[in-house]
């Protein structure tokens, strides 16, 4: 008798929310700053989405389509060392920016996370030093986080992420083709209450939390343009 083949869970079978997962890497030696994982989590959402594999004839296709027609929650975790190696064979995308390195993974339901991903804690992602922001870049993207409410980095990132995948969406053709001849540039900004006024005015794109971690339903977390 053959051995049985446990066959891999169906995602569409699911009834819990789906999610796109990124992970930190947070080593003890040289952790990152606040804005750089910031910086790097909105460009590692944004280069996932635009990943040839994430196109209508791509593989990844079916899943980023299904989760991003509904709401798009992100959760972030942090892992260093064997951790983070494990998740390299997982599919996403990884972003090196400024001392941060952020992997964002091929979104799916919160009850199937990897093994691999879910030995990563989604808690203690606050970084010790809040850093700098990227300087402007053409055609490149500022996000300001808001200055009303606290976020650790995780919270802050994902948020990151979500304004990223608003203006991305948003964005005219012209616009979209400048920025993906930046790079994806993201320019991360943490204003003073004074400052978060004027960025809210200026904004193309305002991020409003549903409320699942940290911060009330509808917070206005971040704002986006460019």
């Amino acid at each position: 008798m053959s051995d049985s083949v446990l066959e891999a869970p169906d995602p569409f079978a699911s009834t819990q929310p789906w999610a796109m997962q990124l992970a930190i890497r947070d080593e003890r030696a040289s952790r990152p700053t606040h804005l750089a994982v910031c910086e790097a989590a909105a460009q590692a959402v944004v280069k996932l989405l635009t990943d040839p594999r994430s196109a209508p004839d791509g593989e990844w296709y079916p899943l980023v389509h299904h989760w991003a027609s509904g709401p798009i929650r992100k959760v972030v975790r942090r892992g260093r060392g064997i951790r983070f190696t494990q998740v390299q064979e997982l599919a996403g995308v990884e972003v090196e920016h400024a001392g941060a390195q952020v992997r964002a993974f091929v979104p799916g339901p919160v009850d199937q996370v990897p093994a691999a991903l879910t030995k990563m804690q989604v808690g203690g992602t606050e970084m010790p030093e809040e850093g700098k922001s990227s300087e402007p870049v053409a055609g490149g993207l500022t996000i300001a986080l808001t200055a009303l409410t606290p976020m650790t980095t995780g919270k802050a990132a994902a948020q990151s992420g979500h304004a990223a995948q608003l203006a991305l969406m948003s964005m005219e053709d012209e616009a979209r083709l400048r920025w993906e001849e930046s790079g994806w540039a993201v320019r991360v900004v943490a204003p003073e209450e004074a400052g978060w006024a004027e960025a809210v005015q200026r904004a193309r794109v305002a991020v409003h939390d549903g409320g699942f971690t940290e911060v009330a339903p509808g917070t206005q977390t971040a704002v986006a343009w460019w």
